[in-house]
């Protein structure tokens, strides 16, 4: 063997021992990567926007201290096939990670959850403002979309804004949740509230879907307790049924808007708006709030009186009268005494 090639297969020797070197040390690196947890120094909220590329949240990940290498993590999520699976929302990070784990948390969409109450009765705008409070959607935005023609139009729902259709319940949404995706959720659950069995009985009481919305929206304003919305029920059904105009305070007071300030007048009884029922013979064109369960309820399944008037006892009950004498008197005894 020639001097030349002695010197030749000790370089290839040397050669080869250097890619194995490097291989090893890379698979060592790599295996320590994968299995080697990272504990945060602090809680780390990380907003993953819709649309954000991996490597940008990788890059978030290894700014934060979550993981080690931005770059490795970019193989581990393309040798798993899910560089493109990562869902959008706040994530909280606090406890020992390893970056399988994390990995783990961002495809499932383990995000940070909030829980909202509304209540019974609030109006479309009390929810927008609820929402804006707890920094889940902008009032402006929820109003908008509340309004948007083809969003409803999408839903089937009658009138001009999806006033009485968001039902009253305690929701909880994740984080980076879309506004259009978080009120398809609360038309969701109105629809699974008004059961085959309510419907056929609005029916049965002249109402259409939109009708009985209204007509519920209005005695969930009126009612002081839920035990008396039956009787509230009853008492428009039959003013309904005889022409009789509701003359419900809660509709006025809806159709002034900003130009209510705390107290209904004479003047605002006799303005005229699409929601005064002492002006119109009818219901107004759309509900006045969202009404709950117990609302539908009564709304569907009126008790069985001839009331045809109610005024308020000042301690949050009502006396209910079936003819105009009777309500007078009640009127003069509650009312006018007080």
């Amino acid at each position: 063997m020639t001097l030349t090639t002695l010197r030749f297969s000790y370089r290839l020797i040397l050669l080869s021992c250097i890619i194995l070197f490097i291989i090893g040390g890379s698979l060592i690196t790599a295996g320590l990567f994968v299995t080697r947890p990272v504990t945060p120094a602090k809680t780390i909220a990380l907003q993953i926007k819709t649309g954000t590329s991996f490597n940008t949240i990788a890059n978030h990940l290894e700014t934060n201290g979550l993981i080690t290498n931005a770059r490795m993590f970019g193989l581990l999520a393309r040798l798993r096939g899910e560089t493109g699976a990562v869902q959008a929302g706040e994530y909280d990070f606090s406890q020992p990670a390893t970056p399988g784990e994390i990995l783990d948390r961002l495809i499932k969409g383990d995000v940070r959850r909030i829980q909202f109450t509304i209540p019974e009765g609030f109006t479309l705008r009390q929810i927008g403002e609820r929402l804006a409070a707890q920094e889940i959607a902008p009032l402006d935005e929820f109003l908008t979309l509340a309004h948007d023609e083809q969003f409803r139009s999408s839903h089937n729902i009658q009138g001009d804004s999806l006033e009485g259709y968001l039902f009253p319940e305690t929701y909880t949404a994740r984080t980076g949740l879309s506004l259009t995706t978080l009120l398809e959720s609360m038309l969701d659950q109105l629809d699974q509230n008004l059961t085959p069995e309510l419907l056929e009985a609005a029916a049965e009481q002249g109402l259409n879907r939109h009708q009985f919305l209204t007509l519920a929206s209005i005695i969930q304003k009126e009612a002081g307790n839920d035990d008396e919305m039956p009787l509230i029920a009853a008492v428009f059904l039959n003013r309904l049924k005889k022409k009789i105009r509701l003359q419900a305070d809660p509709t006025v007071i809806y159709g002034l808007g900003d130009a209510y300030q705390g107290n209904i007048t004479r003047a605002h009884l006799r303005q005229p708006t699409p929601y005064n029922t002492y002006t119109i013979p009818a219901l107004p064109p759309g509900p006045i709030a969202n009404p709950g369960q117990t609302a539908l309820h009564a709304t569907a399944f009126p008790a069985d009186v001839q009331y045809l008037y109610f005024v308020a006892r000042g301690d949050g009950t009502h006396i209910f009268s079936r003819t105009l004498k009777e309500h007078n008197q009640a009127v003069r005894r509650f009312q006018l005494h007080r």
